[in-house]
């Protein structure tokens, strides 16, 4: 009789199983056509509008071989070697801004924590400022290279100022804020002293257009490299889920579950970091991003943090490439620089989603 009463339970757990499988993966195929609908239409609105089938007779002739024919080369240009990496670059900085912010609210149990927090933007302000305007490298150093060494630099200090706070540990997230916000005046004051110093009107011009993000100088190279980074954290965070999902109730509750409370905060923590520190040198300072997002991801998903954190890359992705192309077609004949969008979205819908978790606790 145990046996007969077992094979029936078996039989509903495979099926639950196998239900729970198919969701997932239409779940999956739904995401993946969602951020490629995105990519095409990042690439086919512009100044220029392309129509989606010419953009998908590019893409065909140069992925699978396929006969090119009435398209004409300025066209095939402008789809495969501008607006495609500019699309997917958008949405590799949308997912790994998205990500670390996931990373930071979770492990500061901060609602307000964002990757900036850190001082990274700052630093990477303060490092391409430098090569470009003071003539730091004399020409040897690219302002990409720059700035990812002065975001390097701007969290080594902030670690170094939190870890001095807490006795030769971090003791807890309000060690790490005040640490940021400390960095991030002094790399500010540096950015804004060698500008003020050293510049022109035109370098001030430029630098203060790129400090707000910029996409339109990315290329193919730039595009290897953010989705490179953005993959890797992202699938180091679903590796850490159980952990993030644990300390949601605080870094002592964690410890009592098993979780090496330490080793998942540095390592948490240097992946925000380097993740944006490589988006940052690429295309500048793009703010609301890591704040905005995960936020409005939780009311989609919830808290769990293997639906939230796939969930946050691909709102984040499609949310940047959505912003890019209002940024080159608000304005005719002017592209605006991106973070002006993503804080004029960003702002208003925060203050929606604070009046919204206020009316839930109410």
């Amino acid at each position: 009789m145990q046996a007969e009463t077992a094979l029936p339970r078996a039989d509903a757990a495979g099926t639950a199983g196998g239900r729970r499988r198919l969701r997932t993966a239409w779940v999956a195929a739904a995401a993946a056509a969602l951020l490629l609908i995105a990519v095409v239409l990042g690439i086919a609105i512009g100044e220029t509008d392309i129509s989606a089938h010419t953009v998908f007779q590019v893409l065909a002739h140069q992925l699978l071989g396929q006969p090119l024919s009435a398209v004409d080369p300025i066209t095939q240009g402008i789809v495969w070697n501008y607006r495609l990496p500019r699309a997917l670059v958008a949405a590799s900085c949308g997912a790994g801004l998205a990500i670390s912010g996931v990373i930071l609210q979770s492990l500061l149990r901060n609602a307000l924590a964002e990757p900036y927090l850190l001082g990274i933007s700052a630093g990477a302000s303060t490092g391409a400022v430098l090569v470009t305007v003071a003539g730091l490298g004399a020409g040897a150093i690219s302002m990409t290279t720059g700035a990812f060494f002065g975001a390097v630099c701007a969290f080594a200090l902030v670690a170094l100022l939190a870890h001095a706070a807490g006795n030769g540990g971090l003791r807890n997230s309000g060690q790490i804020v005040l640490a940021g916000i400390a960095g991030s005046q002094l790399f500010n004051a540096l950015t804004s002293l060698v500008i003020t110093k050293s510049g022109s009107a035109e370098q001030a011009r430029g630098i203060m257009f790129w400090l707000l993000g910029s996409l339109s100088g990315v290329r193919w190279p730039d595009t290897l490299l953010t989705a490179t980074v953005a993959g890797i954290g992202t699938l180091l965070c679903l590796l850490h889920a159980r952990s993030l999902d644990a300390f949601t109730f605080g870094s002592e509750s964690a410890a009592a579950l098993g979780i090496p409370v330490r080793r998942v905060q540095l390592t948490l923590l240097l992946a925000a970091a380097l993740m944006t520190a490589v988006m940052v040198s690429i295309v500048g300072a793009i703010g609301f991003v890591g704040l905005v997002i995960p936020h409005a991801a939780r009311l989609m998903v919830g808290v769990r943090h293997r639906r939230l954190i796939p969930a946050s890359a691909l709102i984040g992705a499609v949310f940047l490439i959505a912003a890019d192309v209002v940024s080159r077609t608000l304005i005719a004949g002017q592209v605006l620089p991106i973070g002006v969008i993503t804080a004029l979205v960003g702002a208003p819908v925060f203050a929606l989603i604070l009046l919204k978790a206020q009316g839930r606790r109410a």
